[in-house]
């Protein structure tokens, strides 16, 4: 083991904490602070470069940005910061962002205390054997109550008290005493993985720039990386040549090597997707490392929809933009299907709703892509009568009824912080969910803690947005695999004059059968156009009819020149425009609207 020139002098760290607890200001005072942005070029979210984090004010993507700081002690060091997401969809961005990092600031709000994103993101960081330092933010707000955060702390995490750091990522205040906590506490990376001269650089992230190529941001374990070496990719053993490095300021600033410890990017001439997979290690192309880096354990989508662009011939451009963000997002996953009411389009897996619908929005954006999402739903485990067993996470594939020997669907642990008075509130709630209370332990005076499980189909509609609605937005939720366990599945089929709508068609279990399958029926009466003839819309189980809606038809009123005259001339007349309806019904085909492929999402 040899220790790199400087390298004492690095430190690598990211920022974890729940949603909204404020990391993004945080990583913006720390850039203002140590001048790695001129004054003029600082904007609110400096790293939230998306057009959507913006909007919504959350953290998609984790970004890096490297900083000079001249410590106290009169030594220049180099901080490379992570900033990741708080949301519980895009926790893998943590994890891959945890790997990259010697440390972590746990960031706790000084005015909400410790949530569950919180808890979760702190095991994930134990996990890694992170040096953890807790920040306890927003202390300059009136509500802020301190010494109840400290003692927080210490009893839940475990954390000393006088370990943590004050500060107001807002206004500046303890923004030095962090930047020097890191630089005190925070280990310097070491070259453990050392073999020769041999480069081991890990890939945590990539992105696909369409003049450049594929650029891959790496952490150098290992020897060095400079501007015309030839480097090889350890899984797939080809071969690029290094036509630029650098470092993020936080834009990326071209330099002349990547040196054992430090962050930053690679441009070689990576064209095709395929070749840059993330979790993958780098090396010299001759005497090159034996044994790859551990990598990134694989993801398992949670929730699966169909993309269906609404222009047929946008068929191979979705392809091409999905190719580009899986890239960019290594929890999405994806294979092609055909439905007879939308054509051709892509079963894509993702890691929750809210991931769902930010892909949704950066394909119609970024891509100028229309198109159309079917109903989510998760995979289930069948096992049909002759033994044979698969994954179904698409209802289309749901076998015969009579050859089903069992049925098991995913279970989520669930973990709820919140006020003590809203207790009965979210028990009622996750009764309703078919939820099952394993345990609840008190935080401090006036909150505690909940521990369910509860099938991922109930968790995946919107029972975060009633938790959030009943709760007055107090409590927080964090969720994770638990175990398949045998359940009374059904598959609900939507018939539009008696012909069936493959892509709203759902997977339920068959006691809410019926009451959202009227649900939907109601939604796709108020949002199918009316027609010259009736429409009939019903929900069925196999051959069995569970609910009914009736479109009525618009009538035009061709008895209006009769004036007098006998009654059966009005009849005659009523008779054939009944009879032109029927053939019109034979003949008609009724378009489903884009937004009646969502309506199972808003159901109540």
């Amino acid at each position: 083991m040899r220790e790199n020139v400087g390298m004492k002098h690095i430190r690598n760290f990211c920022i974890i904490a729940h949603i909204d607890h404020g990391k993004s200001t945080l990583a913006d005072r720390l850039i203002e602070t140590t001048q790695t942005v001129a004054l003029r070029d600082m904007k609110a979210q400096l790293l939230d470069s998306m057009d959507l984090e913006r909007e919504r004010g959350i953290t998609i993507k984790m970004q890096a940005v490297r900083m000079d700081y001249l410590a106290k002690d009169g030594q220049k060091y180099v901080l490379n910061l992570i900033d990741t997401p708080g949301h519980v969809d895009f926790s893998y961005e943590v994890s891959r962002s945890l790997a990259a990092c010697e440390g972590a600031l746990l960031l706790v709000d000084a005015t909400q205390g410790i949530e569950a994103q919180t808890m979760a993101n702190f095991y994930l960081a134990l996990e890694h054997n992170l040096e953890i330092i807790p920040v306890i933010n927003k202390i300059d707000l009136p509500s802020a109550d301190v010494p109840k955060i400290l003692e927080e702390i210490e009893q839940v995490l475990g954390i000393p008290a006088e370990d943590c750091v004050q500060c107001s990522a807002k206004t500046g205040i303890g923004v030095p005493e962090i930047l020097e906590a890191i630089v005190a506490r925070m280990p310097a990376p070491k070259d453990e993985h050392f073999e020769g001269d041999a480069l081991k650089a890990l890939i945590f992230d990539a992105h696909y720039d369409a003049y450049r190529g594929v650029i891959s941001y790496v952490r150098v374990c290992s020897g060095q990386l400079k501007k015309g070496m030839k480097v090889k990719m350890m899984s797939s053993e080809q071969v690029f040549d290094v036509l630029e490095v650098g470092n993020f300021r936080p834009k990326m600033t071209p330099c002349t090597t990547i040196d054992s410890g430090e962050v930053g990017y690679v441009i070689s001439n990576i064209k095709g997707l395929d070749d840059a997979r993330i979790g993958d290690t780098m090396t010299n192309d001759k005497k090159g490392a034996i044994k790859a880096l551990p990598g990134y354990t694989e993801i398992k989508p949670m929730v699966f929809c169909g993309f269906y662009p609404v222009d047929t011939n946008d068929y191979p451009y979705l392809k091409d933009a999905l190719d580009k963000l899986k890239l960019n997002d290594a929890a999405l996953q994806y294979e092609a299907e055909s439905s007879q009411a939308l054509g051709f389009g892509y079963r894509v897996g993702f890691l929750g709703l809210l991931h769902m619908e930010i892909m949704q929005e950066r394909i119609e954006r970024e891509f100028d892509i229309d198109i159309v999402a079917t109903a989510p739903n998760v995979t289930y485990k069948v096992t049909l009568t002759d033994g044979e067993e698969f994954d179904l996470d698409n209802p289309a594939k749901f076998p015969d009824r009579v050859k089903i020997a069992s049925m098991r669907e995913p279970y989520m642990g669930l973990s709820i912080i919140c006020q003590n008075s809203y207790t009965g509130t979210i028990m009622d709630l996750v009764q309703e969910h078919r939820g099952e209370y394993k345990k609840s332990e008190y935080l401090d005076a006036e909150r505690q803690s909940f521990e369910y499980l509860i099938p991922l189909n109930e968790l995946i509609t919107n029972f975060f947005d009633k938790l959030k609605s009943r709760t007055q937005g107090y409590a927080s939720m964090d969720y994770w695999f638990h175990e398949y366990r045998e359940s009374k599945l059904v598959k609900v089929d939507l018939l539009i004059n008696a012909d069936p709508v493959d892509a709203l068609s759902f997977i339920c279990h068959e006691s809410k059968s019926r009451h959202i399958a009227n649900k939907m029926a109601e939604k796709l009466k108020e949002l199918i156009p009316q027609q010259m003839y009736e429409v009939v819309i019903q929900g069925a189980i196999g051959g069995k009819i569970i609910c009914r809606e009736s479109i009525r038809a618009l009538r035009k009123n061709v008895t209006a020149k009769c004036y007098g005259g006998d009654i059966s001339r009005k009849r005659k007349l009523l008779e054939k425009q009944k009879k032109g309806k029927k053939k019109m019904k034979q003949l008609g085909s009724v378009s489903v609207p884009k937004e009646a492929f969502l309506s199972v999402l808003r159901i109540e």
